[in-house]
């Protein structure tokens, strides 16, 4: 299952999911509309994703709770997450499938081969921060930890349970997996970085940063069921 989180990518989610499609594997694709006020529903809908919408924006977070309890339901072993902008290549979610294969891994991270010429300065700046953080919180090195093309085991969706409401989910996840021992391990993804909109704020960031810290001292010595 592919499962994208979406906000007012009206623009751009069909074409990711028609992307998912020619693969011909058999992939369902689950958009979860986080209270958009464009036509990301319809546009989603129209390109033959399962449709799941919030009646108002509640983060990136919550729309990724909102996939995982739908992936739950399912048998599926895994689950892959990629953004609806098209900064990932679902062309690619064949690569993360594969190291999963081969390692048994529990979280796949696609990650980007980082040319800091191409990138944006504030995304320079946030995910050489965020990865540091969260590496250090994590008590490992994670590869690109702010790259959500991701694939999570059945496991860890099942037991690893998140609070954060926005991106800080993502690291979340992270953290607490690897508090609890499950292996996360990169696979070589394509760098795209093009017009897509970026919710990023340059003074909130900061703040985002230093409460992420303080939590993840909690998150590592949580339970889990």
């Amino acid at each position: 299952m592919a499962l994208i989180p979406a906000y007012n990518a009206g623009e751009a989610v069909g074409k990711v999911i028609r992307d998912i499609a020619a693969l011909d594997a058999g992939i369902t694709t689950v958009v979860v509309d986080d209270g958009s006020t464009d036509a990301t529903a319809a546009e989603a809908a129209g390109a033959g994703a399962v449709v799941l919408r919030h009646a108002h924006n509640e983060g990136k977070g919550e729309a990724l709770r909102t996939g995982f309890a739908h992936f739950l339901k399912t048998g599926l072993q895994a689950v892959v997450t990629l953004d609806a902008d098209g900064q990932h290549a679902p062309c690619e979610i064949p690569v993360l499938v594969e190291r999963w294969a081969a390692t048994g891994a529990d979280i796949v991270i696609g990650t980007r081969k980082r040319d800091i010429r191409k990138m944006p300065p504030l995304r320079v700046v946030t995910n050489t921060l965020s990865s540091l953080l969260v590496s250090l919180s994590a008590g490992k090195y994670i590869h690109d930890s702010q790259s959500g093309f991701r694939l999570l085991s059945r496991r860890v969706v099942e037991r690893v349970r998140t609070t954060s409401r926005g991106y800080g989910a993502e690291s979340e996840i992270l953290i607490k997996s690897a508090a609890r021992g499950y292996t996360v391990v990169p696979a070589p993804v394509s760098t795209i970085y093009g017009f897509e909109k970026s919710y990023i704020h340059p003074l909130k960031q900061p703040l985002r940063f230093l409460g992420l810290m303080v939590k993840s001292i909690f998150w590592r010595f949580e339970r889990s069921d």
